[in-house]
């Protein structure tokens, strides 16, 4: 069955001094979600930045804003980035002790939820959940950095979330990030992802445009 493949370029890896250029040139270029990774230096060993640069990013594009939470604890900074812009908010299963509650929490803010699964963490995290999530992150990488090498290990565990999605008749995107390329998107799309994440393999490219009809036609095609 052929899937409905989005792209969704990581700001993470585009130029930090241009970023609303950046941000119209993907959106120009045919990407679906724009995907910003907010790392906190304590969560994971990285900061990046927050809800001012998310909020001064939204004027620039129209683009849902697929926002990814690497921080801990998560729970007092959800309302600051739904007021930013943001469309989607996700938050690993490991960043406050009532992932439950953060989840309601997120929807109450008109926001859709999701939640991220590290490698280390099993599909089996988000069984309790699945009447409130709308979108569920896989990691192909460990979190806190960009341009690290896709992890193969973690394709099984794509293939399970797509059984349970299946399971429950909802309308829940699966989402990787990690080393997405021409070359590892057929094999996230066969084991059942619908949404890929992309740094490097799109901002690192001089033509944006011919990255993302690459990463989107490598995926349909394994997907038919």
């Amino acid at each position: 069955m052929t899937r409905p493949i989005r792209i969704a370029p990581s700001l993470l890896a585009a130029d930090f001094s241009r970023l609303g250029e950046e941000v119209r040139a993907v959106a120009a270029a045919g990407a679906d979600w724009l995907h910003l990774d907010i790392m906190d230096g304590h969560f994971v060993p990285n900061i990046s930045y927050g809800p001012a640069v998310v909020k001064a990013m939204r004027r620039h594009t129209a683009m849902p804003f697929d926002v990814h939470l690497m921080i801990a604890p998560v729970d007092p900074y959800l309302a600051a980035f739904a007021e930013a812009g943001a469309q989607i908010i996700s938050l690993h299963a490991e960043a406050g002790a009532h992932l439950h509650r953060s989840l309601q929490a997120i929807r109450a803010l008109g926001v859709k939820a999701g939640v991220v699964l590290n490698p280390g963490t099993p599909a089996g995290a988000v069984e309790g959940v699945m009447d409130l999530v709308d979108l569920i992150l896989v990691m192909t990488v460990n979190p806190g950095f960009g341009g690290q090498s896709f992890l193969d290990s973690q394709l099984p565990k794509i293939a399970t979330l797509r059984r349970m999605i299946g399971a429950t008749g909802r309308d829940i995107a699966l989402e990787v990030d990690g080393g997405v390329t021409t070359a590892t998107a057929p094999r996230c799309i066969a084991a059942g992802a619908d949404t890929l994440v992309a740094g490097t393999a799109i901002f690192g490219t001089s033509d944006y445009g011919a990255a993302i009809r690459s990463l989107r036609g490598t995926a349909v095609h394994e997907a038919a």
